[in-house]
C-alpha cells in the first residue's frame, strides 16, 4: 500500500516556538508511519525552513537540509537543498503543527493554498478571524453568542483608566498561550499591562473579568459532522492560566489543575459542548479548534478565546479531552488527514 506523503511543519518565528516543537515531538510518537511517510519541516525562531529526520528539543542543531514549500502548484510540495541544487518531494497533505502567528493567523494557510496542497485545519478566513481576538468576539455576538465586554486599543491609542471596570485583562489581539496578558485589579497596574501587550501586538484588546469557572471543548470536524471532546475545567489555585510559559509543564502546573470531564452537571456539559460547536460554525473553522468558554454561575456559557491549532503536548488539553471521549491522539491524526483529503476529492 502506498503511504500518503504528509509534511508536519512545526517551530515558527513566533513565541510559541517551543510549543510547537513539544506538539510535534508528541505528533510524531502518534502517526502511523505504515500509513504515512512523513517530512518533518521546521522552521527556526529567524525564519529558515529546513527539512529534519525528526522533531526534537534542539533540532535546529542537527544534520538538515534547507526547505521551502513552493507556492506553484506544479511542484506541490517541497524544494529541498540536495547536492544538485533542489530536489522536488511532492506531498499529498500538510500537518502545519504551528502555533500563534504565521501558524494559526492564515499565513501558513494562504501558502498552502497559493501551493495547492491539501493541509489539516482551519482555512485562511476563518483562522484570521479566530486569531484576533477582538474580531471572534464580533463575530460571535452577531450570531447570537454571549462574550465578555471588551475594547480594543490601536497602536498609539490610549484609554482612560478610570472608566474601566476592575478587573480586567489586558491581552495582545493577535497572540496565544496567554503571552503578553496581565490581569489587571486597578488604575495603578494599567500602564504597565499595556506595555507587556504591545510588545506581542500593536493591537491590544481590554476585556472584563468574567466571574466564573475557566471550561473548554475539543471539536473535531469529520465528514458526517463534528464530534466533541470530553469537557475539561480548569481550576486556578491564583493567578490565571499561562501553564505555556511555566518552567516544567511537564511535571505539572504551577497554578493549575485540570479535570476531565468536568466537574459539572449534565446539562451544563451539553450546554458547553454545543456552545462550542455553534462558535465552531459561526468562525468559520474547520477540522479542529479547542474552544475555551466561561461557565457562569447563572449556567451561562460566555466565549473566550478559539484556538485553531490548539496544543498537542504531553500535557495539552485538547489531546486529553480528546482521550476522554475515546479518541487517542493517533486517532484524531487519522480522522483529521482523512477529512482533510476527502475534502480534496469533492
Amino acid at each position: 500500500m502506498n503511504r500518503l506523503r504528509v509534511a508536519v511543519i512545526f517551530g515558527g518565528a513566533s513565541e510559541e516556538h517551543q510549543i510547537s516543537v513539544k506538539s510535534a515531538i508528541e505528533v510524531a510518537k502518534n502517526l502511523d508511519t505504515d500509513k504515512y511517510e512523513p517530512f518533518w519541516v521546521g522552521i527556526t525562531t529567524s525564519g529558515e525552513w529546513k527539512l529534519c529526520a525528526a522533531p526534537a528539543q534542539g533540532w535546529d542543531n542537527q544534520s538538515t537540509r534547507a526547505a521551502v514549500l513552493s507556492p506553484d502548484t506544479g511542484v506541490h510540495g517541497l524544494l529541498v537543498q540536495s547536492n544538485e541544487g533542489y530536489e522536488r518531494v511532492r506531498l499529498d497533505v500538510v500537518l502545519p503543527m504551528l502555533h500563534g502567528k504565521h501558524g494559526e493567523d492564515g499565513a501558513i494557510q494562504g501558502l498552502l493554498e497559493l501551493a495547492g496542497i491539501p493541509y489539516v485545519g482551519c482555512g485562511v478566513q476563518g483562522s484570521a478571524v479566530c486569531m484576533d481576538k477582538s474580531l471572534a468576539y464580533t463575530v460571535a455576538k452577531h450570531s447570537g453568542i454571549a462574550t465578555p465586554e471588551f475594547s480594543i486599543l490601536s497602536d498609539g491609542e490610549e484609554v482612560d483608566p478610570g472608566r474601566l471596570r476592575y478587573p480586567v485583562f489586558v491581552k495582545p489581539a493577535r497572540s496565544g498561550s496567554s503571552f503578553g496578558v496581565s490581569k489587571v485589579t486597578g488604575v495603578d497596574e494599567l500602564p504597565s499591562a499595556l506595555s507587556e501587550a504591545r510588545l506581542y501586538d500593536s493591537k491590544v484588546l481590554i476585556e472584563e473579568a468574567v466571574p466564573g469557572s475557566e471550561v473548554g471543548c475539543a471539536v473535531l470536524g469529520e465528514r458526517f459532522g463534528l464530534i466533541t471532546g470530553e469537557v475539561d475545567r480548569v481550576e486556578m489555585s491564583h493567578g490565571f492560566f499561562r501553564i505555556h510559559q511555566e518552567d516544567a509543564p511537564e511535571e505539572g502546573s504551577e497554578n493549575a489543575t485540570f479535570i476531565v470531564p468536568a466537574d459539572i452537571s449534565e446539562k451544563s456539559r451539553d450546554l458547553v459542548q454545543a456552545t462550542a460547536k455553534t462558535i465552531y460554525r459561526a468562525l468559520g473553522c474547520k477540522g479542529i479548534a479547542r474552544v475555551d468558554m466561561f461557565l457562569t454561575e447563572d449556567g451561562d456559557v460566555v466565549l473566550n478565546e478559539v484556538n485553531t491549532m490548539p496544543g498537542m503536548t504531553s500535557y495539552s488539553r485538547y489531546p486529553r479531552m480528546m482521550a476522554a471521549s475515546g479518541l487517542s491522539l493517533s486517532d484524531v491524526i487519522d480522522r483529521l488527514i482523512a477529512m482533510t483529503m476527502y475534502g480534496k476529492k469533492r
